[in-house]
């Protein structure tokens, strides 16, 4: 003690003691001198000590019994003042440890005769605390005495001493024990020979043991000794002892001091010898009793059990079951059994009360317990102790239902609450009213109408007692209800969590070191080898003895647990408490699980699902739970929607759901309590905690959730989680969905060993996706394709990306999905592949055929929805995912996408599908060498393969390059969608193909190419025209739904007339662009023979769209321009839509003997697209038999086309007015390459062709758009092709060699043919055409054309012509002039009848021109009579034309009518200059026929139908003039030939002059006979004519040769005058002017008389 040993606490001491020795001489100065001496020489003693000491203590203490002294003569004055004031310096002193053995042998001498003297009792316990607790001075004797002090002081009369007196010696026979153990502490190094203990029941002297040992061992054998009312051995001087406060001390000495007797023999001898046996003979009474039993048949009369003695006794077994199990094996099996048998009914409540605490504490001790198990129930012939406390605890709580206990106030008498605690009876009571009134307050047990609080009475896992700790109590106390139930509950679920956790704790140990272990040995070193292979049998041996005990332990206990906990679970109205009991099954069953007790195990699970369902529900369920009655339930079950109702007030559970049972049979609703739903979480817990030790447990497990789900009406939501699902009305056909959705959470929680249980998992799910009810399907559906798209999501080891078995294992489901019908099915497939492809697309790998094959399954007849997710899924593949898909899937995509195009549901997708083919193959054209390198990669590895198997390779197009076929494929599904019956598709596949080869068709080998003609366009070209000519003429109505079709487009056949177009032009514009690589390919010829046999069938077939059309493509692949590659196109446009001519134009190349090769030959250019290949040159011959093979097809086309029908109705098909003029603006250019071998025939073939082209009429609603108005002069394109036509071939001729002269006539006749149609418009077959001004524009009639301006056009072609050619020798041979002239006769004659006015005017100035030129021609070869049948017709002509039977119109304007007479005055003129001075060349017939004429035109010129009022101008006095003049001329002229033509003139003159006579005459009569009133204008003019034409004679006859006039002539003039004189007295102004004019010339005649000469004859 370092504070009592410093020097201040020793001067302090020093001080005190110096003080209390004075304190004590002044009290005892004047009654007891002797202890004041004695307290002097004590001062001085001290001080002494003091000053001589440097160890003061170590003095005082070897000095201590003089030290004491005064004090204890103090306490023998048993003066209470001076007995306390000594006893404080005693106790100081004795706390310094200054007091010696013998002084401390006086103190307790002297603390014993105040003991007995009943002095300062407490202040004596005090200090014999002091006293044996500062240090270990006192032993052996004066120990035991100070002890028996404490004892006695126990037992006065006052209570305060006793109880102080009971804890000191409490504290006392503790201190004893702990100086044992400080001093086995002190000696534990030092190992000695035990000496073996003799069983001497009176050992006075323990020679083996230590001091303070010794002390214990006499201490407890004399308690021992004592508790069995024997006389101690030790503690001498003790009067009486209670066996309560005996057995008290031995049971805390026992529990305190465990070690002692467990480390020293003689010890142990004590508590097998003498405790035990005390214990088994103190017991007796209680074993005996009966309760009831009370007038027993016995003659010796029971003793009553006694409650302190039996709790105290049940107290002391429970610490040496505890704490010394090992050494009394026996002895604890006896007490084991006298504890359960304290449970049975017929004992006391309160015995049975603390017997139940006893076990409670045994039962948190699991140690403990097992090695009951392992000593008692593991022997063959042993007590099953451990088996009997379970199924003890068992059939204490079933009594305490059964049989209500007795003289329990609360039970029997509701008004004898007095006689029970007050604590108590309350909860009881208001627990009674509760039943009543329905409201329970309390929570309780309740069972067959017997009702049990639950009392809280300790915290889990702790065995705290309440009777057993009532050490004061001296009755048996009033158990209250529910007490003794309640400690029962608590044990068995202490007992089950002690079990379960030691058990579990040692199995996870044994596990880990197992595991350990077996590491170690998985990788041992050579020498370690030997040793690991030891430890680990050791290790196995232990495990199997471990194993041994836990599964006895369990076997033991389960069959009592589970029906008390049964029992509990079914009474219990407390939700904590059923959670306890449900706890405690699940823990049970989880660790008889990890122990693979399969039938402790199901028992407790089959437990909790009964408590699950419904009450009479269960068993049903439970008990039919084989696989055969489950897969036999159809599905067609009631299934009800669950409802929330209050709770019942006649139920003490509450109802928390109503619902259908899931049975065949409907049984009513069944309602669920909330302990079902407590015991059905309980359920959840084990399955998700303790799943891995269910096995076939798991059976029952599932089943039971199966129905609990159906009757809450749970639905599975995704992922499989259940969900309250909408209230469904009535009885359902809704099957049970549980199965499916847990097979679905199954396969998600076990992604990572997926490969496992994939094909039966999956197989299954397939199966379920093919049920007839259409949820199930769905769901089947929903998990299938939950756990493909969780599988490719997952996470797996090593990654998917290196483990293709496993992707293919995970996508092969979805495709086999592809074989269920189902729609619903087919679209939760495609709405999963789509959702793959956004989450998953770049890393499919190997599994896109899969992925693909899923898209392309679906069916034309599969729904709309279902084909529109599909092509969504495409549309992403195709946007997204070709470049991360290998290339060798390529072809699958080419192959789905079009048959999406295929598809007939929805027109969109089949369009966007050929729109997504246009992107393949613009992706195709993009990543061409990356693909072609894969491509070639893949087709070698495989070309291996098929060697080694020895097999064939085989894919479509086969000796074309992989690459090439994936082109070949693309090109061929296009091919196909070209002859869908959609017009649309067909239009868009059409465009999309041609677009693509145009586009990308220079990547492909060249060998390719044949393939692509033959196999793919000709291939078309035949399906399309086949089509084309077999489809229906019927009329579509309206395009589905409200959407109009246009006329062109409303059969089914104009709509195969489109594509007929499409694809035509198409293959025309390959064969066009691409003819440098055809050409070279072997059978070109052959294909242009096929291409143009179908231009051929497509212009002639009966359809005007089709027929231009492949006009137009005749003319591209005509084109002239040598075809090139795209990148150097020509300069020149194409020539589809350029007019003919401009393109001859513009592309003729410097030399003309082949126009149109361009300066490049072939081969080079070959030469330059493809260095690779050699330059092919095209052989001349070749060439020329192409063009002659298309002139050959044109012929064809025009001969067909244009031949009248040789019937006609509304059906007759007439070729239009566009298709003829492409036809015939083809022939320029076509010419042009066959000119050379270009003959007689060949024109005449054309000829044919130009005529009836132009022959063909149109039809009056095509006319407002084809023809000008009828008044404008224009010519229609197709005319003007046609004199194009014939330009061609004349310049041809001109340049041509001499042969070719020849032709020149046949273009004449041509010509002339046309230039007739001005009057006489020719006629198509037997068709009534209508003049355009009379057709009505909405009715199927045919309108002639307006041929006016085409013939005069004609014409001035003739006139251009002729001019140039007038002197060839095939054109005067032919009689080219005069065929012109007998045209020209028609319209001149015809003149104001002529449909036009313009057409004879024409006429004439042509007439006028060609004669110009013909005539001296004519003239120079008079001599060889070739122009002699040309003469006759020239004077018919001017004979018709001049004085024409046509009369003009009567709305002739006086201005046309004077141009109109000065064209017939310009042809008297040209016959005054060119025919007739030449009169000695010309026949005479002719000139006689010209004079008559004239003679005729200068009289008879008057033109009777006029008007009055138009007379003068009618009367061509101009031309009248003219030709008297020409008349006159010729007449006097000085070279007549003949006498004839002479008399002719004269003749002429005289009848003229007479004629001019009698008008005159007529004329004054009139006047004079008229008055006042004027002439008819008709007169007038009539004589202002004949005035004219007098002083014209007279003019002409001046200006003649004398000599030509004859003298009669002149005496007929002169005699005129006086009748002309006669006329001056004429009113008209007019007649006055010309009579001036007529008279003037007359003044030369006024001469004087000559001589007197006769008639000139002199």
């Amino acid at each position: 003690m370092s504070g009592t040993n410093s020097p201040e606490a020793v001067k302090k001491l020093l001080e005190n003691m110096q003080s209390d020795l004075r304190a004590l001489s002044l009290e005892c100065k004047k009654k007891f001198p002797p202890v004041k001496e004695a307290a002097e020489s004590g001062i001085i003693k001290v001080k002494t000590i003091a000053a001589r000491n440097t160890e003061i203590l170590a003095a005082l203490k070897e000095n201590s019994s003089e030290v004491v002294q005064p004090f204890l003569m103090g306490c023998g004055t048993k003066e209470p003042k001076i007995t306390q004031l000594c006893l404080a310096a005693i106790q100081r002193l004795m706390s310094h440890e200054v007091v010696s053995e013998t002084a401390a042998g006086n103190i307790i001498n002297m603390l014993w005769q105040l003991m007995e003297n009943s002095l300062e009792e407490l202040k004596l316990l005090q200090t014999v605390l002091v006293l044996l607790t500062t240090n270990t001075v006192v032993h052996d004797e004066s120990l035991s005495k100070a002890i028996v002090l404490c004892f006695r002081l126990h037992f006065t009369k006052d209570n305060i001493t006793n109880n102080t007196a009971a804890a000191t010696v409490r504290q006392v026979v503790t201190v004893v024990f702990e100086r044992m153990v400080a001093e086995d502490e002190r000696h534990r190094g030092i190992t000695e020979q035990p000496v073996l203990v003799q069983g001497n029941s009176n050992r006075r002297s323990v020679s083996t043991l230590k001091p303070c040992a010794k002390d214990a061992y006499m201490l407890f054998q004399d308690l021992c000794q004592l508790v069995n009312a024997d006389a101690p051995y030790w503690l001498v001087g003790m009067t009486e002892m209670t066996r309560t406060f005996g057995l008290e001390l031995l049971e805390s000495v026992l529990n305190d001091f465990p070690q002692v007797f467990l480390q020293h023999q003689e010890f142990s001898f004590l508590l097998k010898e003498r405790v035990c046996p005390l214990v088994i003979k103190l017991f007796s009474p209680n074993i005996k009793f009966r309760q009831g039993s009370s007038s027993s048949s016995s003659p010796a009369p029971v003793e009553k059990p006694y409650f302190p003695i039996c709790m105290r006794l049940l107290r002391v077994v429970s610490v040496l079951i505890k704490q010394f199990y090992s050494l009394l094996v026996t002895e604890c099996e006896i007490f084991l059994s006298l504890l359960v048998k304290f449970l049975d009914a017929d004992k006391p409540q309160w015995l049975r009360a603390v017997a139940v605490e006893s076990i409670h504490r045994l039962c948190v001790q699991p140690q403990l317990l097992r090695s009951f198990c392992q000593s008692y129930d593991m022997k063959q012939h042993s007590t099953k102790v451990f088996r009997d406390i379970v199924n003890a605890l068992g059939s204490f709580i079933q009594s305490l239902f059964l049989v209500p206990p007795t003289g329990n106030p609360a039970t029997t008498n509701q008004a004898g609450n007095n006689n029970s605690g007050g604590s108590v009876s309350a909860p009881a009571n208001s627990g009674m009213l509760g039943i009543g009134g329905g409201v329970t307050l309390l929570p309780a047990f309740e069972y067959r109408g017997t009702w049990i609080p639950i009392l809280t009475i300790t915290v889990q896992g702790s065995a705290k007692a309440t009777y057993l700790e009532m050490l004061d109590k001296v009755e048996p106390p009033t158990i209250p209800e529910g007490y003794a139930m309640s400690v029962a509950f608590h044990c068995l679920l202490d007992l089950v969590r002690g079990i379960t956790s030691m058990i579990e704790g040692e199995l996870g140990e044994v596990e880990t070191e197992c595991q350990t272990t077996t590491e170690a040995a998985s990788s041992p070193t050579q020498s370690s080898e030997q040793q690991d292979l030891q430890s680990t049998s050791d290790q196995m041996d232990k495990e199997i003895v471990s194993r041994a005990v836990w599964e006895e332990m369990v076997n033991a206990c389960w069959c009592g647990l589970l029906a008390a906990l049964s029992l509990l679970l079914d009474a219990s109205t407390d939700e904590a408490a059923t959670e306890n009991i449900l706890k405690a099954e699940l823990t049970m069953a989880a660790l008889c699980g990890r122990l693979g007790l399969v039938t402790s195990r199901d028992a407790f699970i089959t437990a909790i699902c009964k408590g699950s369902l419904p009450p009479h529900y269960a068993l049903t369920v439970l008990n039919t739970t084989t696989a055969a009655t489950l897969s036999n339930k159809s599905y067609s079950i009631q299934g009800q929607s669950v409802m929330m109702i209050s709770p019942s007030s006649e139920s003490h559970q509450q109802v928390v759901a109503v619902g259908q049972p899931l049975a065949v049979q409907p049984q009513g609703t069944v309602m669920l309590t909330s302990k079902n739903i407590q015991c059905m979480r309980t359920l959840l817990n084990l399955a998700h905690c303790h799943g891995a030790v269910l096995g076939t447990s798991w059976q029952l497990v599932l089943a039971t959730l199966q129905h609990l789900v159906w009757i809450l009406g749970l639905k599975p939501s995704s992922g499989g989680a259940l969900k309250p699902g909408r209230a469904v009305e009535g009885p359902s056909t809704e099957p049970s969905l549980f199965a499916v959705a847990k097979l679905l959470e199954t396969g998600l929680v076990n992604m990572h060993r997926i490969e496992i249980l994939w094909r039966p998992l999956t197989g299954h799910l397939l199966e379920v996706c093919q049920h007839p009810n259409s949820r199930m399907r769905e769901w089947g559906a929903e998990a299938l394709t939950s756990l493909i798209k969780a599988g490719l999501t997952f996470n797996h080891d090593p990654p998917l990306s290196q483990n293709q078995r496993l992707q293919l294992l995970l996508l092969n489901p979805l495709k086999e999905m592809s074989s269920i019908n189902h729609p619903d099915i087919r679209l939760k497939q495609l709405e999963c592949v789509l959702q793959i492809l956004q989450s998953q697309g770049d890393s499919l790998g190997p599994g896109w055929p899969l992925v693909l094959g899923v898209m392309g399954a679906i069916r034309n007849d599969q729904g709309e929805s279902l084909i529109r997710t599909a092509f969504q899924c495409l549309q992403l593949v195709v946007t997204d995912f070709l470049p991360t898909m290998p290339c060798t899937c390529l072809q699958i995509v080419v192959d789905v996408a079009g048959s999406f195009g295929l598809h007939n549901q929805e027109l969109n997708i089949s369009l966007t599908s050929i729109g997504l083919l246009w992107n393949i193959s613009d992706y195709f054209f993009q990543r061409g060498e990356t693909i072609e390198k894969e491509l070639n990669k893949e087709e070698a590895a495989q070309q291996k393969q098929a060697e080694e198997k020895g097999v064939v390779l085989n894919r479509p197009f086969h000796p074309a390059p992989p690459f090439d076929c994936l082109w070949l494929c693309l090109y061929a599904k296009l091919g196909e969608l070209c002859v869908d019956p959609r017009p649309a598709v067909r239009k868009s596949a059409g465009q999309t193909l041609f677009s693509t080869i145009g586009a990308h068709g220079t990547l492909l080998q060249h060998s390719t190419w044949h393939t692509v003609i033959w196999k793919v366009l000709f291939h078309l070209l035949d399906r399309v025209r086949e089509s084309s000519t077999t489809a229906d003429k019927e009329k579509i109505e309206s395009g589905g739904g409200n959407i109009l079709i246009h006329h062109s487009r409303d059969t089914a056949e104009k709509q195969w007339a489109e594509t007929w177009v499409l694809t035509l032009a198409g293959v025309a514009r390959i064969f066009n662009t691409r003819r440098y690589l055809l050409q070279p390919l072997g059978d070109f010829s052959r294909a242009w023979d096929v291409l143009l046999d179908h231009v051929q069938s497509a212009a002639l077939s009966k359809n005007n769209e089709v027929s231009l059309a492949a006009l137009k493509s005749f003319q591209e692949i005509l084109q002239i321009v040598s075809p090139v590659r795209d990148s150097d196109k020509p300069e020149t446009p194409p020539v589809v839509n350029v007019p003919v001519p401009v393109l001859i134009g513009s592309i003729s190349g410097p030399g003309l003997s082949r126009p149109f090769v361009r300066t490049d030959s072939i081969g080079e250019r070959l030469g330059r697209c493809n260095s690779s290949e050699a330059p092919v040159v095209t052989d001349e011959l070749e060439d020329l038999n192409l063009w002659w093979a298309a002139w050959n097809t044109w012929y064809r086309i025009g001969s067909e086309s244009t031949k009248p029908p040789t019937t006609f109705d509304k059906l007759t098909f007439i070729p239009s007015q566009p298709f003829l003029t492409a036809l015939i603006q083809i022939f320029p250019a076509l010419y042009q390459h066959i000119k050379t071998g270009f003959n007689m025939d060949d024109l005449q073939k054309l000829g044919v062709i130009l005529h009836s082209a132009v022959s063909v009429p149109i039809s009056s609603d095509a006319s407002p758009f084809i023809l000008p108005s009828y008044t404008e002069a224009v010519l229609t394109s197709l005319q003007e092709a046609v004199l194009t036509a014939l330009d061609v071939l004349q310049k041809a001729i001109c340049v041509g060699p001499e042969n070719m002269q020849i032709m020149y006539p046949a273009i004449f006749d041509q010509l002339l043919a046309f230039v007739e149609f001005s009057c006489k418009p020719p006629q198509y077959g037997q068709l009534e055409t209508k003049h355009i001004a009379n057709a009505k524009y909405n009715q199927a009639e045919w309108v002639a054309l307006n041929y006016v301006p085409f013939a005069e056009r004609s014409l001035e072609v003739v006139v251009d012509l002729y001019q140039k050619t007038a002197c060839h020798k095939a054109v005067v041979n032919e009689k080219v002039l005069q065929n012109i002239i007998k045209t020209l006769r028609v319209p001149l004659s015809l003149k104001y009848s002529c449909p036009s006015e313009s057409t004879w005017k024409l006429a004439v100035s042509s007439l006028l021109r060609v004669l110009s030129i013909g005539l001296p021609v004519a003239r120079q070869h008079a001599s060889s009579g070739k122009f002699d049948s040309m003469w006759p017709e020239l004077a018919n002509t001017f004979e018709d034309f001049l004085f024409t039977k046509s009369i003009p119109p009567d709305n002739l304007s006086i201005q046309e009518f004077q141009r109109n007479e000065s064209i017939d005055v310009e042809v008297v003129q040209l016959i005054s200059t060119e025919i007739l001075p030449y009169a000695n060349f010309i026949p005479k017939e002719f000139v006689g026929q010209i004079m008559t004429m004239l003679n005729k035109g200068s009289i008879h010129s008057q033109s009777s139908s006029f008007t009055e009022a138009e007379i003068d101008i009618r009367l061509r006095e101009e031309f009248s003039k003219m030709c008297f003049e020409t008349l006159l001329q010729f007449s006097f002229s000085n070279k007549v030939t003949t006498p004839q033509e002479g008399y002719i003139s004269r003749m002429a003159l005289s009848v003229l002059l007479k004629r001019s006579q009698d008008v005159l005459h007529r004329y004054i009569e009139d006047e004079r006979l008229s008055g006042k009133c004027p002439l008819p204008r008709q007169q007038v003019t009539e004589i202002i004519f004949v005035l004219k034409a007098v002083s014209t004679l007279i003019d002409s006859l001046k200006k003649t040769q004398p000599e030509n006039v004859d003298g009669n002539t002149w005496a007929q003039v002169i005699a005129l005058y006086p009748t002309l004189v006669e006329c001056i007295t004429c009113s008209s102004a007019e007649v006055c002017s010309a009579l001036k004019e007529a008279l003037v010339p007359f003044k030369d005649f006024m001469q004087p008389p000559a001589s007197k000469v006769q008639n000139g004859e002199s």
